[in-house]
C-alpha cells in the first residue's frame, strides 16, 4: 500500500498531471504535495479545495443523509461507506481538478486533489486511476 508521497508520485505519472495533493478537508491542511499549484501556493490551494470538498460532503444537496432504495429509505451508513460523495470534478478553460475522497479507518476526512492540463489530460483515465490510488492509499 503506497503512502502519501508514493500516491502523489503515481498521480503525477498521469498524462497532463500538473500537480497533486493529499488534503485533510476539515482543517484544509495539505498532508503532502507534488508538482505545481494552480495559484502558486500549495497551502492556499489546499484550503480552497478543502472548502469545496466540505461543501460537497456535508450539504444535503450533494450528499443527502437518506436515499430511497428499492425497499424504501436507507441511511447513508447502510452502504458501508462513510462519505456519500466519491469525487468532485471541476473543469476550467485550461484544466481539470479532481477531488477524490479517501475512505480511512478514522474519520474519512481526506481527499486527493489532482490538477490536470486540459489539452494533455484524460479526465476519464485520471478518474479511474485516482479511484485506484485512493483505495490503496495507506494513511498512518
Amino acid at each position: 500500500m503506497p503512502g502519501i508521497d508514493e500516491c502523489l508520485l503515481e498521480a503525477m505519472v498521469l498524462p497532463g498531471a500538473r500537480g497533486a495533493a493529499v488534503v485533510e478537508w476539515t482543517s484544509g491542511l495539505a498532508l503532502g504535495t507534488v508538482g505545481d499549484s494552480p495559484n502558486g501556493d500549495h497551502e492556499v490551494t489546499a484550503a480552497e479545495t478543502a472548502e469545496l470538498a466540505r461543501m460537497a460532503a456535508e450539504h444535503t444537496a450533494f450528499a443527502p443523509p437518506e436515499t430511497n432504495g428499492p425497499t424504501g429509505p436507507t441511511q447513508q451508513g447502510d452502504a458501508g461507506k462513510g462519505i456519500p460523495v466519491e469525487d468532485v470534478i471541476i473543469t476550467t478553460r485550461t484544466g481539470y481538478h479532481l477531488l477524490r475522497f479517501v475512505e480511512t479507518t478514522f474519520d474519512s476526512s481526506v481527499f486527493v486533489h489532482l490538477w490536470l492540463d486540459r489539452e494533455e489530460g484524460n479526465l476519464a483515465l485520471a478518474r479511474i486511476r485516482l479511484q485506484d490510488l485512493a483505495e490503496r492509499l495507506a494513511l498512518i
